[in-house]
């Protein structure tokens, strides 16, 4: 969830912050959503019942999450909830700066800093849909000269990358070693 905070610290300029169900960046959820009503506010824009049921619904998954997805989640709380209601809601909330759309698995995420005004690179686990924001300003401008220095332009703010994050490598070894009949080190 984005915090309305004017500037990062030099701390905040080099973290990755993983997205975790219920609470994000230390805050609970409804201060994470009092947080977004008021930058919705600030910017003289209105986080309606539909807009923030998406983003709460958005902030308890904790992960990357299919706009299907959240339209099943919304049909058993408003039963006649279509398509357009939820992908209106999304349209906004990205605008907003306040979701990221992960392009590789066609999800959307919940922005955890309002701080970053171009969203560092954004790590996805291709097995539970995972994600992890790495703010590292120098990095990601070393990435953009890169490709644009090979005639490229960003057709979008966000880079990802996919991976497998410890939680799924940690399954994978466990049922690889069960296979194989060999214990695994648990870190």
């Amino acid at each position: 969830m984005k915090t309305a905070k004017p500037a990062a610290t030099a701390d905040k300029a080099t973290s990755a912050h993983s997205h975790e169900p219920g609470h994000t960046h230390g805050v609970s959820q409804e201060a994470a959503l009092t947080l977004a009503e008021e930058y919705c506010r600030e910017r003289g824009e209105k986080l309606t019942p539909i807009r923030r049921k998406v983003l709460e619904l958005l902030l308890n998954s904790g992960r990357a999450t299919k706009a299907y997805s959240l339209l099943d989640e919304m049909r058993q709380i408003h039963p006649g909830s279509a398509p357009p209601t939820v992908y209106r809601a999304l349209d906004f909330l990205l605008s907003a700066g306040l979701v990221h759309r992960i392009e590789s698995i066609n999800a959307f995420t919940v922005c955890h800093d309002l701080t970053q005004c171009q969203h560092g690179i954004l790590v996805v686990c291709q097995q539970c849909g995972n994600v992890t924001e790495l703010h590292q300003p120098k990095l990601r401008q070393a990435l953009v000269a890169q490709i644009e220095d090979s005639g490229y332009r960003l057709a979008s703010d966000e880079i990802e990358l996919k991976g497998l994050c410890a939680a799924c490598q940690a399954l994978e070894a466990a049922a690889s070693s069960k296979e194989s009949g060999t214990p695994v080190a648990v870190k």
